[in-house]
């Protein structure tokens, strides 16, 4: 905890650390205000609903696979801090063009013809710049912070990622029926992210001057097929990979789950991405501390199943909500807490994020400390390009399961058997890791 501490404190961190808040917090004030607003006041069927998210999130996940390589191209050979800058400086420009959006939808006015185009997209142009900080915020570490620090930095940025998403949907859900007042906060938090941005200290090219490959297709396959001969790095990817294949889905049902099987309103529905988040925060510091700081992926196979466990108690928790149910109105949040299985539902899914947490930050660490400083950010930049594959793989089936009819608590269910797939990818990784040692420790 003195590590965290010390982080948090120091200009080489705190500054990054609070910029990349910003810039998932307003991500997740856009973006979840944008699905609810849908979700409760533009569509009435579950398929339909479930639909447009499926949409939602495959809009906001395809750059990072086009532009991924890209990315982490420009991220290894130009100052990290100057592209930082740039891409929060893009992001105002972004949010002024969603805030459009939402005022049109809010006022009603040519809502499936201009509104909702206009929100879709800049929800891809979100997923733009997100896919261009995305290697700069993990790849940065290591040149910021000391070898022993880089597990808590990197476990200080995934908690203060999900800490950022909960505030955000939080805020969304207040602001699910205060459109215009969203429309003006999310140009705001872009200019505070942007101020913040101009303190992060310098990050210069680690290594000699290459040219940039500017063809996503070509670029993004060597950037992959470069990373497969480490076993550590590339299991570590295809790990990470699949848990936001099972996040993605989760994530696609939650707001169509909570209205039409929970029977829960809007702000029931930014309540479980709440607990989401701040379990993923929990278990992103816990690992940390069960590790001492070591980079390791002892407790992956573990955390995993237990996930998996959680998921599947969730499903039937689920099953079982409509035989207690006495009211088929939209619940508020004190309704719903007013039932003895919303806590168990709660519960679930803070134990499914502590959890994914534990598995997911230390495969991070991986990727940044287990190769090269000059090709971090490429390395990076190849785990969101695998990753991002992954989650539109996600969104497509959350969308077909739903289009052949498949009910959401079945989907749930679903999302509790992939767990062993990734239980499977953990311990390759952990095999993969005792292997390296040796050599790593010969070096």
């Amino acid at each position: 905890m003195s590590t965290t501490t010390e982080l948090l404190r120091a200009r080489r961190f705190l500054p990054l650390f609070v910029t990349q808040l910003f810039n998932a917090f307003n991500d997740n004030v856009y973006k979840t205000t944008m699905v609810l607003f849908v979700v409760y006041t533009v569509y009435n069927s579950a398929e339909t609903e479930t639909m447009f998210s499926s949409l939602a999130s495959g809009l906001f996940i395809l750059p990072f696979f086009l532009l991924s390589a890209l990315a982490g191209q420009l991220a290894d050979l130009r100052d990290k801090a100057r592209l930082i800058r740039w891409i929060k400086f893009a992001e105002i420009l972004l949010m002024s063009v969603g805030a459009v959006g939402l005022f049109l939808a809010w006022r009603g006015i040519a809502v499936d013809t201009v509104a909702i185009p206009l929100l879709l997209a800049t929800l891809f142009g979100t997923g733009v710049q997100s896919a261009f900080f995305g290697p700069i915020k993990y790849a940065i570490l290591p040149q910021h912070l000391k070898p022993g620090e880089v597990l808590a930095g990197t476990g200080l940025v995934e908690a203060g990622t999900y800490i950022a998403i909960m505030g955000g949907v939080i805020l969304a859900g207040l602001l699910s029926e205060a459109i215009e007042i969203a429309a003006y906060a999310i140009i705001a938090f872009a200019l505070i992210g942007y101020a913040v941005s101009r303190q992060v200290p310098t990050a210069p090219p680690m290594g000699t001057q290459e040219t940039i490959d500017f063809n996503p297709f070509t670029s993004s396959w060597r950037l992959v097929r470069d990373t497969v001969h480490n076993r550590e790095v590339w299991f570590a990817i295809l790990a990470i990979s699949f848990f936001w294949t099972i996040g993605s889905v989760l994530f696609i049902q939650f707001p169509p789950l909570a209205k039409n099987v929970l029977m829960a309103d809007p702000k029931v529905a930014s309540l479980f991405l709440v607990f989401f988040s701040i379990g993923v925060a929990i278990g992103s510091v816990a690992v940390n501390m069960l590790l001492k700081g070591e980079v390791s992926a002892r407790y992956a196979p573990a955390s995993v199943a237990a996930m998996g466990a959680m998921v599947a108690v969730f499903y039937f928790v689920c099953r079982a909500w409509n035989a207690g149910l006495r009211s088929q109105e939209l619940m508020d949040v004190s309704t719903f807490l007013s039932y003895p299985l919303a806590w168990v539902v709660l519960g679930s899914l803070l134990l499914i994020a502590i959890f994914g947490g534990m598995f997911v930050v230390p495969l991070y660490a991986f990727l940044t400390t287990r190769v090269p400083a000059n090709v971090t950010s490429r390395t990076v930049a190849a785990n969101n390009i695998v990753n991002s594959g992954a989650m539109v793989f996600g969104s497509v089936l959350a969308f077909a399961l739903s289009t052949i009819g498949v009910p959401l608590a079945e989907q749930v269910l679903l999302s509790s058997a992939m767990c062993l797939v990734s239980i499977w990818l953990g311990y390759r990784l952990l095999v993969a890791e005792r292997a390296a040692r040796p050599v790593r420790q010969a070096m």
